[in-house]
């Protein structure tokens, strides 16, 4: 008996080479609308569902494959007698493989298309396809992804898709479906209900902390390579990511992605230690260790440049303790160079973009907190100066580095900077005026004429006099305050320079 296989795919990427193929092997292709025509235009020999089923499609194609010919030949139990005598008796022939793909209502989604549009992406015909085949995959192929043709087919040359195969294709297909309908859901209650799905599920060495067990996954995304490994990068060397490693990594990677010319970013328990920009990068990584070598002591890198040998030769002369570096890429030498610091995790970032996604999730009490990313960017044109005084060119210049370092240290947060480098850090403290004070001890005598960023509106001028005390020139803020005409008031009592954004910077 010739098998068969039913193909109806919206994405006809790697159809055509799937169906000759298949051809090669002496399937019988059952075939409907857009994709039979494809496939006839093409060349290649189909059935039409309608002849199997001796049905017309109706509803304007809202109704085509919802038949017993077709999902009993998907569902019946090739092992059990009764379902094989039934089958017979009502000349219901099977269906070997199932391709597969849904209408695509993310597209729909993202193109914004009206609502009457929207409902009919809907698919209700392929869900059933694919949910009848992997019920069944103990003698049905089921295919929901174009990058899973090739290695369906390898085996199929070999005379069928082992069982092992068919039970990963079927699970892939319930959590494929389960996003879809997710996806339609969060439409239709206006956001009332929303799917996270994850893949993936790499053990880690363990939690936080060694007694806890950790896990990583990716979160699924239509479209994009389900490929069980962490979607933002590659580990090339060194030991296992652990739960912290990662959490940094992320860290860095985010804050280094801030600025637009060569960085170094060096992370330490998920806030900067330093940062600092530079035409050369080498340039750049050396002023970021400078600027506080001592918190710089199992400390995670970012870098928006290929790594080079020069930086690898720096952090071994330089015995620099590193946990995890991360990159775009690396130099060939410099990969060389670092099989010296064997346990050193080294990352290639391949997705650059991930870091400005718009949905962030943070799991709390019994659910999820969910925001859209933090991507506003400052320019001059959004400072406001509030004081007499105003910034000189360089100052602005350092006012917006200040800025896009403080976003990404735990608030309360305060960053002084000087010709593009941190040089005094204060986070994650109850009080600003605290943060300030840590700032200008990390900084010490650096801290004159440089200027200050603080990701929230001062509550009291004790944090201006704090800073003012160590020689700051001038200082970026939000402004909001009840006080902050106070907060102005001080500033030019001081002979300081201000300017408000209007923006907060908080980062819990």
């Amino acid at each position: 008996m010739k098998r068969r296989a039913l193909i109806s795919v919206s994405d006809k990427t790697g159809l055509l080479p799937l169906a000759r193929r298949l051809k090669d092997l002496s399937f019988e292709i059952i075939s409907t609308g857009g994709t039979k025509k494809a496939l006839e235009d093409a060349g290649v020999e189909v059935i039409g569902v309608e002849d199997v089923t001796k049905f017309p499609e109706c509803f304007g194609g809202r109704v085509k494959t919802l038949h017993p010919a077709i999902a009993g030949g998907i569902l019946f139990r090739r092992e059990a007698a009764a379902d094989v005598s039934e089958a017979k008796k009502l000349q219901i022939d099977p269906i070997d493989l199932v391709v597969v793909n849904l209408y695509p209502f993310k597209q729909a989604l993202e193109a914004k298309k009206p609502d009457d549009e929207m409902i009919e992406q809907i698919d209700i015909g392929g869900p059933t396809l694919l949910r009848g085949a992997a019920k069944n995959h103990a003698s049905v192929t089921v295919v929901c992804d174009a990058a899973d043709y090739d290695r369906v087919l390898a085996e199929m040359s070999n005379g069928d898709t082992t069982p092992a195969l068919r039970r990963e294709l079927a699970a892939k297909v319930f959590f494929h479906v389960s996003a879809y309908d997710a996806m339609i859901a969060e439409y239709l209650s206006g956001g009332l209900y929303r799917g996270v799905m994850l893949t993936g599920g790499q053990t880690l060495r363990y939690g936080e902390n060694p007694h806890q067990w950790g896990k990583y996954y990716s979160l699924y995304e239509e479209g994009k390579p389900d490929t069980h490994e962490a979607s933002w990068g590659t580990l090339c060397q060194g030991k296992p990511l652990s739960y912290l490693n990662i959490l940094d990594a992320n860290g860095a990677w985010e804050a280094v992605h801030e600025f637009d010319e060569p960085t170094a970013v060096f992370v330490k328990h998920a806030t900067p230690s330093g940062i600092a920009s530079h035409a050369d990068i080498e340039e750049a990584f050396q002023r970021a260790y400078d600027a506080d070598r001592l918190s710089a002591f199992g400390v995670v890198i970012a870098l928006n440049r290929p790594c080079t040998a020069g930086i690898m030769q720096k952090i071994l002369d330089q015995k620099i303790f590193v946990e995890v570096i991360v990159a775009p890429s690396y130099e060939e030498n410099a990969l060389e160079l670092i099989k010296q610091k064997p346990n050193l995790r080294v990352i290639i970032q391949h997705n650059g973009e991930a870091v400005s996604r718009q949905i962030l999730y943070r799991s709390v009490m019994d659910g999820l907190l969910v925001q859209d990313h933090d991507n506003r960017v400052l320019h001059e044109s959004d400072l406001t100066p509030v004081t007499d005084k105003q910034p000189t060119p360089a100052q602005v210049r350092d006012l917006l580095f200040a800025w896009r370092a403080v976003k990404h240290a735990k608030s309360n947060a305060i960053v002084f900077a000087k010709d593009s480098i941190t040089i005094g850090i204060g986070s994650g403290q109850t009080s600003r005026v605290d943060a300030t004070w840590i700032a200008a001890k990390r900084a010490g005598d650096k801290a004159r004429g440089a200027v200050m960023a603080s990701d929230a509106f001062f509550p009291f001028p004790d944090s201006v006099e704090e800073a003012a005390k160590h020689g700051i020139a001038a200082i970026v803020q939000p402004g909001g305050s009840i006080r902050d005409a106070d907060v102005f008031k001080r500033a030019n009592e001081l002979g300081l320079a201000m300017v408000v954004t209007g923006v907060r910077g908080f980062r819990h």
